[in-house]
């Protein structure tokens, strides 16, 4: 019986660059290696959806008006693909340094087998964050969310609460409107974190109300969610609200096990890089959701994945002992 750690073969080719992660920062640096004519093979996890997959409508990437996240991101796919990059679904548990042709290289492991690349750049992306208050774990999928676009059509003509003030929470809340007789926004601090034409949007929605200074405290229910508590840090008043769905978008966590013991990371566990996208380790570059950075969107992706891509193809290079004039 052949378990995750244990890779059932071993591939016997050698890429260039192996990319771990299938989101605008990675398929954006699947364009660049391809273009480079770089053997390049990209690992698309299909147990972990991205923020940007998961983001219904996206309208601050420049020359796009307005596209679905999941589009935006299989219009990437398309565009790399074109350049001929190789694509593997499957999800990768491991990294380790390795000698190949006498050059330093690197082992991945993933579900279909073991593969070896001179070079990795990871855009693993983020998780979203969880509460960790009673309830939370025990009624996912059984009316607690992270993914409104996902879940959303469950809940129609009934009564969500959505967690969270950023740009996501407010967004999420009133992509809910849609299906929800009526959505409530619970934030901790007094007033929003979302950018200003959002915030417009939202409090001009007749369908959204807002209880700000406030933090839920558990969330319950029989078979599925009934209610939350909650508790207002200005007064300590505790309250019950009846709901059917409990939203949770207050953040993210990078995706960056698989990186344990191996590269720099902050606090948080999000990748330190360079100014060329280059982890502690020599070989492997990170971009996008995974690393340390202020701001976290499709287009600073983006940009990420491009300058991955460029650095890891001149390291590659370099260790073939190409010169550069």
């Amino acid at each position: 019986m052949t378990t995750n750690n244990e890779p059932r073969t071993t591939n016997h080719e050698l890429y260039d660059i192996v990319i771990i992660g299938g989101g605008p920062a990675g398929f954006t640096a699947g364009i660049y290696t391809a273009r480079a004519r770089m053997k390049t093979l990209l690992f698309e996890s299909l147990s972990v959806m991205g923020q940007a997959a998961m983001t219904e409508t996206i309208e601050n990437y420049p020359g796009v008006e307005k596209a679905s996240g999941f589009g935006l991101v299989e219009s990437f796919k398309k565009q790399a693909e074109s350049f001929g990059l190789k694509t593997l679904q499957d999800t990768v548990h491991s990294l380790c340094p390795c000698k190949e042709g006498g050059r330093d290289a690197w082992k991945v492991a993933a579900d279909s087998g073991e593969y070896k690349a001179l070079s990795v750049i990871v855009a693993s992306g983020a998780s979203p964050k969880k509460l960790g208050i009673p309830g939370e774990s025990e009624f996912l999928g059984k009316g607690v969310s992270y993914c409104a676009t996902c879940d959303g059509p469950f809940f129609r003509a009934k009564t969500v609460v959505v967690i969270g003030g950023g740009d996501t929470a407010v967004e999420e809340a009133l992509f809910l409107t849609k299906f929800a007789a009526k959505v409530i926004l619970i934030h901790r601090k007094d007033r929003l974190r979302a950018a200003k034409v959002i915030q417009e949007r939202a409090f001009a929605c007749e369908k959204l109300s807002f209880i700000m200074d406030s933090v839920v405290l558990a969330i319950k229910g029989s078979a599925s969610v009934s209610s939350v508590d909650i508790r207002n840090l200005r007064t300590g008043e505790v309250s019950s609200i009846e709901c059917s769905g409990v939203f949770v978008f207050v953040g993210w966590s990078p995706n960056t096990g698989l990186l344990e013991d191996i590269v720099s990371k902050d606090p948080s566990g999000a990748v330190l890089v360079d100014g060329r996208m280059m982890s502690s380790s020599p070989g492997i570059f990170a971009a996008g959701d995974c690393t340390s950075k202020i701001l976290h969107q499709v287009v600073t992706a983006c940009g990420d994945g491009a300058v991955a891509a460029y650095a890891a193809g001149q390291y590659v290079d370099e260790l073939k002992g190409v010169a550069y004039k």
